[in-house]
């Protein structure tokens, strides 16, 4: 009797078991692709012109950070579902900047040359050298010059980083791995007086006005969640471009899982995560770009073997679940998104239906994050 009981608790277990399994990867890949195809043809449809410039409290070209993390998670939806519509748009963007920058060829600044990762990839489609001529002039300078404190706010390592790996990969030169590395640690461990990663949290101060002794208002370490969420995507994406056997790249994968441990436990329990990530009294409430931003890297990180699905595919789930249900409109436009800044208080309040001063960065890390999750098998 007593092996009948055991037997049956056991079965109990199992049941209760697969059951839980089953639920934590309940995200219907054709639903995710139609709910990003949505938020993507809302864009697409309000900016026809690719060459219409910005204009918020100023005027600026179509071609600035904003706008290029849009055309990434756009790459990133064409080459699940490829489409010539997304590949036109794409390619069109870059013709009418002449494959170019902002500042032209002699800038520093990643914001300007972020670009550059959806010319790579266009060019990867159909290499033609002028196509990546301004790239090439941009880029090569940072192999001969000795500096490596460009990256000075943390938002700089994804605009910059995965220019640097995709050029290491397509041009066979294992330089732009290491400045990347030498510039990335610079920002880690020596920006400000002690870097702006904090190894004790597993999270990074936006820029040096945030490290200690400057705290939130409950004394916690400041920690600004787009911020944080620019990392980890560089990390993924960085993961992603270089090869498996590349120098450095078991501290980027650390940095992933140390990062990710650390976000999962200050989700929100509605999904998303607050803009404040340690102070949820300071501008607490939903935000999209940072959640997205989380989404993504902790999908890859699945997706890849760097993460525990058990663990982490629940918190993926919750997190998708809760954009699409309380930020998602009918229309394909994206609520809750925090406009441009460096901290908590910027773009305050948000809502459901606030327009933010720019709309394409929040909508690319969604498309980052929604091609990921197709990705998971």
């Amino acid at each position: 009797m007593m092996k009948k009981h055991s037997l049956l608790a056991y079965l109990v277990i199992f049941i209760s078991a697969s059951s839980f399994a089953q639920q934590s990867i309940d995200l219907d890949r054709d639903e995710v692709l139609s709910q990003i195809e949505l938020a993507n043809k809302y864009f697409m449809e309000k900016w026809p012109d690719v060459g219409k410039t910005i204009v918020t409290n100023m005027e600026r070209p179509s071609h600035i950070w904003t706008r290029a993390v849009y055309y990434e998670g756009l790459m990133a939806l064409h080459e699940i579902y490829p489409k010539q519509d997304y590949y036109n748009y794409a390619l069109d963007w870059a013709e009418f900047h002449d494959w170019g920058f902002r500042s032209k060829n002699i800038t520093r600044n990643a914001d300007d040359y972020c670009a550059a990762q959806t010319y790579i990839d266009l060019y990867q489609l159909e290499p033609k050298p002028e196509k990546l001529k301004n790239t090439r002039a941009a880029m090569q300078k940072f192999l001969h010059t000795p500096q490596n404190g460009d990256w000075d706010w943390i938002d700089a390592i994804q605009m910059g980083m995965p220019v640097f790996a995709k050029l290491g990969v397509l041009e066979n030169d294992e330089r732009y791995f290491e400045k990347m590395h030498k510039m990335y640690m610079y920002s880690r461990d020596i920006e400000g007086e002690n870097g702006l990663f904090n190894p004790e949290d597993g999270l990074w101060w936006r820029d040096a006005d945030f490290d200690p002794p400057y705290t939130e208002p409950n004394g916690e370490d400041s920690y600004w969640s787009r911020g944080n969420g620019w990392v980890i995507v560089a990390l993924a994406k960085v993961l992603d471009i270089i090869p498996e056997d590349a120098q450095h790249r078991d501290q980027y994968i650390e940095d992933l899982q140390v990062m990710a441990e650390a976000l999962a436990k200050v989700q929100r329990e509605d999904g998303f995560w607050n803009v404040s990530l340690h102070d949820e009294d300071h501008y607490g409430g939903k935000e999209l770009s940072g959640t997205a931003s989380f989404v993504y890297g902790m999908t890859y990180g699945v997706n890849n073997g760097l993460l525990d699905e058990e663990k982490y595919t629940p918190i993926i789930e919750k997190a998708w679940n809760a954009m699409i249900d309380d930020a998602l409109h009918e229309n394909g436009f994206l609520g809750y998104v925090q406009s441009t800044g460096k901290e908590p208080k910027d773009g305050q309040p948000l809502s459901y239906d606030k327009v933010p001063d720019f709309e394409d960065y929040g909508l690319g890390l969604f498309l980052l994050a929604g091609t990921e999750i197709y990705k998971m098998e």
